[in-house]
């Protein structure tokens, strides 16, 4: 019997391709032109405003990241490549991956969600300084005189980051600002407040948290107060993230895990010191939890109060409190007010409809309290989420009837009016207009000069007209970084650290000078003394003298400003 014969067997791994077919050409070409799409921002039309720089840049991650498995995939299941390079490869994927993951870790995250990693075994940088700067004994020290050039509180004098003068030369380029001095310091994104010739801020430098004082015309250390607590998140970073206020001598500093200071100026000396989360009956873990960048309300000194905000989760009811007074003689608490989570705002006192009243932003609603009664004025909704798409943007109270807010996360801008104040108590505030698209402002305020709004949306200057909510023009990419009007110019304190001089002017975006003024991310506010200006970040500091005009070129200051770049 003859045996049949079969066919000779080729090999399964011969008939697999070593290149990747059409399929998986045309997902990844795919892959590649919806990142491209999301990189020239073509996905806001379909999806809406909640696209943000950030937003794009997670979805490009995942993008390239999908791309990347697609590939990996093909090659080890299906490529005709021997199993020795397959393993090869894929193992070396992997140990990279570990590798990674054991040596290196997230130092800082920018606003814009890009990561800076660090060796995991440097210690964070504001660990390497001292746990207080060294300064001299200021037991003898002189009171401290307010005088016009001061910076006292959170966004200038008025807290609306207006200042009228002086009147800037705006020619960088003939006259740049001098540098003053430059120091290392503690770590956070709290600004510079000045009484006379003195600055105060807040930082970290290891496991204290401390309020420190330095000599405005030199830098050096005058008296430091710490106290042992450090917050740190991985998107939020390292430190406290609120400023001082300074008042009749005395400086009121709030941390970011709660900690109420009243410090003599002079001397350095505390008068009085509390925990409000703990005086508050608040849970810390769940509060951290809930309120999640850290606490960043500034205090409030109004008349014999300082007032801050609450928080939450309580114990008893009500579960959160929105705002807390202080004695400001003895730190005793005096009062409290509302009872909703707070955000990442610092109240402020405002007249609208003739009526005066604490304006809070809190957590999903903007309300004003009246400071004898402590009960709503009036409100308006504004959603977030102190643990997500937080509000960080102050409300602005333009007149007595119209008050203005943005915020971003697809928020963007809003004017809200006041309609028949006689109808109900509290007053329900009207919305007149909202830009979902405009002024996305997400770690900065917004600067209102002669009917216009000016900010940093979404990292990008913008002009908004405020009677309408018409953009007049968006242009320059500063980051997530701050801005300070001067007279008719703005200063933007760009997440890079240059600081960028701008008009503040409707008709165009126009820049008039730029200065290298610090090095890394930036997001603290800037602080303007007289002409001394004062920046900082989570790892220096410093000073510049800025140029100001002549007294006679400062009466037609516009012919003296040469032209834009």
């Amino acid at each position: 019997m003859r045996a049949t014969r079969r066919p000779p067997t080729i090999a399964s791994s011969a008939k697999r391709p070593l290149w990747p077919p059409r399929r998986v050409l045309v997902s990844l070409a795919s892959l590649a032109a919806a990142t491209v799409l999301v990189r020239a921002g073509m996905l806001e039309p379909v999806v809406g405003d909640i696209v943000d720089q950030a937003v794009r840049n997670i979805i490009t991650l995942i993008l390239c990241f999908s791309a990347l498995v697609s590939l990996l995939l093909w090659f080890v299941r299906e490529s005709g490549h021997p199993t020795w390079l397959k393993q090869m490869v894929s193992g070396g994927l992997l140990g990279l991956v570990v590798v990674a993951a054991g040596v290196l870790r997230i130092e800082r995250v920018s606003g814009d969600l890009v990561p800076e990693f660090a060796w995991r075994w440097a210690p964070s940088r504001d660990r390497l300084l001292a746990a207080k700067p060294a300064a001299a004994s200021a037991a003898d020290a002189a009171p401290w005189e307010a005088t016009p050039d001061d910076f006292p509180r959170f966004l200038g004098p008025a807290g609306d980051l207006g200042l009228g003068g002086p009147a800037l030369d705006a020619d960088w380029d003939a006259r740049p600002p001098k540098e003053l001095w430059r120091r290392p310091i503690g770590a956070g994104w709290s600004g510079f407040v000045t009484c006379g010739g003195h600055a105060v801020t807040l930082e970290q430098r290891g496991d204290d948290e401390v309020v420190a004082c330095y000599a405005l015309a030199t830098g050096e250390p005058e008296w430091a107060v710490s106290v042992a607590t450090r917050h740190e998140t991985v998107l939020g970073g390292v430190g406290p993230r609120s400023t001082p206020a300074i008042r009749d001598g005395v400086v009121f500093s709030t941390g970011a895990t709660g900690w109420l200071h009243a410090i003599d100026g002079a001397t350095g000396r505390v008068l009085w010191r509390k925990e409000v989360v703990a005086d508050l009956g608040i849970d810390p873990i769940a509060h951290a939890a809930a309120v999640s960048w850290g606490r960043a309300g500034s205090p409030l000194v109004t008349g014999d109060v300082v007032i801050v905000p609450g928080g939450g989760p309580r114990s008893v009811e009500p579960k959160s409190v929105s705002l807390a007074a202080y004695d400001r003689a003895t730190g005793e608490r005096r009062w409290t007010a509302g009872d909703e989570q707070i955000s990442f705002t610092t109240p402020l006192i405002a007249s609208l409809g003739s009526r005066e009243a604490i304006v809070s932003v809190n957590e999903a609603r903007v309300v004003a309290y009246d400071p004898a009664t402590r009960e709503i004025v009036w409100q308006f909704d504004w959603p977030g989420h102190s643990n997500s798409d937080a509000s960080c943007s102050q409300a602005v109270v333009l007149d007595d009837r119209r008050v203005f807010i943005s915020k971003g996360y697809g928020i963007g801008a809003a004017l809200f009016e006041l309609g028949d104040a006689a109808a109900a108590t509290p007053w329900t505030l009207r919305e007149a207009w909202h830009e979902t698209g405009s002024l996305k402002t997400k770690f900065t305020n917004v600067v209102v000069h002669d009917g216009h709004a000016y900010g940093l949306s979404d990292g990008i200057l913008e002009c908004l007209r405020l009677a309408d909510g018409k953009r007049m023009w968006k242009g320059g990419r500063y980051g997530q970084g701050q801005v300070l009007r001067v007279g008719n110019l703005l200063l933007v304190q760009a997440e890079s650290g240059e600081v960028v001089l701008v008009d503040a002017s409707p008709a165009k975006h126009a820049v008039r000078g730029r200065l290298a003024a610090l090095r890394g991310q930036t997001w603290n506010n800037l602080c303007l003394s007289g002409r001394r200006l004062l920046v900082r970040n989570a790892e220096e500091a410093a000073c510049y003298e800025l140029p100001v005009l002549t007294t006679d070129v400062a009466a037609g200051i516009a012919p003296a400003l040469g032209p834009a770049r």
